[in-house]
């Protein structure tokens, strides 16, 4: 079962998650603040962090881009508030997924696996009986796409991306120049249904453009169709 680091202020949100949790089978360790839960995070070792907005001192959008900086983990934002900025500015600093308090447990543990599953899944699938052999490398412009090894290169340099970028960038870049529209991304990259969770998508590919493109503004790989959605290319 997959670890959770739980970075959480209140008492009684962390006593409940936690409890949830580990009656799920999960090992979890619990922080009542973020430079706890940064403390906690090297010997840890967790698959998945569960921070909230709202702590005192290291807010969670700081505790955020610190974790951003140096790993990749998959992190959900745990907000009081499921529609307001706090939550965009959660995701632009580096969220993969967001979760509105209180949360049932099969809400947690549903949330939890959808996002470990972007990284364990190439975005084109499997095919079932296929013969295993090495999958070349795609080229696009100076962007390289390994899907076997989960790896995206850009003029010879590794790109750090977060797992929700490498999901969204794999999905877009195995059908180039197809249109998808927020609500198909959200189904096939998030596993979500709610048409309010658009800003996922969207603050997704504002930090994608920012790592793949050589101007954001004019994005060249993951590109804007107004009105409908995203598309990769065409270059």
């Amino acid at each position: 079962m997959p670890r959770v680091l739980l970075i959480e202020d209140d008492a009684a949100v962390r006593d409940g998650v936690t409890l949830a949790l580990r009656r799920r089978g999960h090992e979890v360790a619990a922080a009542a603040s973020g430079e706890e839960g940064l403390e906690v995070l090297p010997g840890f070792r967790p698959d998945i962090v569960l921070l909230d907005l709202m702590l005192p001192g290291k807010d969670g959008f700081e505790v955020c881009r610190l974790i951003r900086a140096d790993r990749q983990l998959p992190i959900i934002m745990l907000t009081a508030r499921g529609d307001d900025l706090d939550v965009v500015l959660g995701l632009e600093a580096g969220a993969d997924d967001y979760i509105v308090k209180p949360a049932r447990g099969e809400v947690l543990e549903a949330r939890i696996r959808a996002v470990l599953r972007r990284t364990a899944l190439p975005a084109n699938g499997e095919t079932a009986g296929a013969e295993p052999g090495p999958a070349p490398v795609e080229t696009y412009g100076a962007l390289a796409i390994d899907r076997a090894g989960l790896v995206v290169g850009k003029a010879g340099q590794d790109l750090a991306l977060a797992p929700s970028e490498m999901k969204l960038l794999l999905f877009l870049s195995a059908t180039p120049g197809q249109v998808f529209s927020r609500q198909q991304l959200l189904e096939h990259v998030w596993e979500h249904s709610y048409h309010g969770d658009a800003r996922l998508v969207d603050a997704c590919v504002m930090r994608l453009r920012t790592k793949i493109e050589d101007t954001p503004r004019s994005p060249r790989y993951v590109q804007t169709v107004r009105g409908f959605g995203y598309r990769f290319g065409p270059l």
